[in-house]
């Protein structure tokens, strides 16, 4: 079989298990090693070791960065849990990075970068996460909404680590598919969204078009998320996907894209702070109110920042094999030039 360029540099991918220690006497926390990285915690700040160094977190940065992780898959592209460390998501194979994308660390020659099999490290992070979350801390929840992960080793809250995405595989409220958030699904309305209309369209198909036709109120659907910074699937036409979410706080993460994401605001405002996606050089400050529309392009990273609970529809291309046209330069990183 013949063998590409690409290919051939590629680096060795990891498939060990990873690693766990016995909890820790002082704090009762495990150690978790996979490849060359070690993940340790005490009652404040995570400690990410690898050759070239030792990274220090805050914890509940960490954490909720850790949960967007392991609950998207890896996501698309980049995940930078802050401006040192992080993953890339290669689809089959997931790179974790300290400095790679950092100007000082790769000007210094810090920066380290091994590539694993996605599912022993997804393994590995979802392990860490169980263990690492107390009892009465929800990382996917508003800092407003959950209690503190600092401290020794209190139980664990694996039912919030372990939350699903919901992903419709054709169209929220179709039969088989996603269904409408209510109280009976146990999704009550959100304390920032209580004045949404919890009214649902009425849907009335043309006879032998019965359960081909859906609809449903997309307010009161975000109205009812019970996560932040966590896109649902709510229709998906060939590689088009409509993900829509509620935001509050900080979106823990530096979203380094790896293909071109449209963002519609739908309510209040987000601030996002926009980068260079090699380097982590501050490029460009966009505050999106109800109704703007913005275009993330392909060679960026973003964080975003919503002081009162807001909706957002990202528009994702599912195309596959998008990710490598983009990184060959075959298409260009914006969708118009002006």
């Amino acid at each position: 079989m013949a063998t590409t360029a690409e290919q051939m540099t590629d680096p060795a991918v990891i498939t060990e298990p990873h690693r766990e220690s016995e909890p820790n006497p002082n704090n009762g926390y495990k150690t978790f090693e996979t490849g060359s990285f070690k993940f340790e915690r005490d009652e404040y700040f995570v400690r990410i070791t690898c050759p070239t160094g030792t990274h220090i977190m805050d914890v509940e940065n960490f954490l909720r960065s850790m949960m967007r992780d392991v609950a998207w898959g890896f996501f698309y592209g980049w995940v930078n849990f802050d401006e040192v460390f992080g993953t890339v998501n290669h689809y089959d194979s997931v790179d974790v990075f300290i400095g790679a994308y950092n100007q000082a660390y790769k000007d210094s020659g810090t920066d380290f970068t091994e590539r694993f099999e996605s599912k022993s490290l997804g393994a590995c992070f979802k392990s860490l996460l169980s263990d690492w979350t107390n009892a009465g801390f929800d990382p996917f929840a508003a800092p407003l909404e959950t209690g503190s992960a600092r401290g020794p080793k209190n139980g664990n809250n694996d039912e919030a680590v372990n939350f699903q995405r919901e992903l419709a595989n054709r169209f929220v409220s179709l039969p088989g598919d996603s269904p409408i958030r209510s109280d009976e699904t146990g999704r009550p309305v959100n304390r920032q969204f209580a004045d949404v209309d919890q009214s649902e369209p009425e849907v009335h198909a043309e006879e032998e078009f019965e359960g081909q036709l859906a609809a449903f109120n997309l307010f009161r659907y975000l109205s009812r998320s019970p996560v932040t910074w966590n896109p649902s699937i709510v229709s998906v036409v060939r590689s088009s996907a409509y993900c829509p979410t509620s935001e509050e706080h900080i979106l823990p993460v530096d979203h380094g894209n790896d293909r071109v994401e449209w963002f519609i605001q739908m309510s209040d405002e987000i601030t996002w702070k926009v980068g260079d996606k090699d380097t982590a050089a501050p490029m460009s400050v966009v505050t999106m109110k109800a109704g703007d529309v913005a275009c993330m392009p392909a060679d960026i990273r973003h964080r975003g920042f919503s002081p009162k609970r807001s909706m957002l529809l990202v528009w994702e291309n599912l195309t596959p094999g998008l990710e490598k046209r983009y990184a060959r330069g075959e298409l260009p990183p914006v969708p118009a030039s002006f």
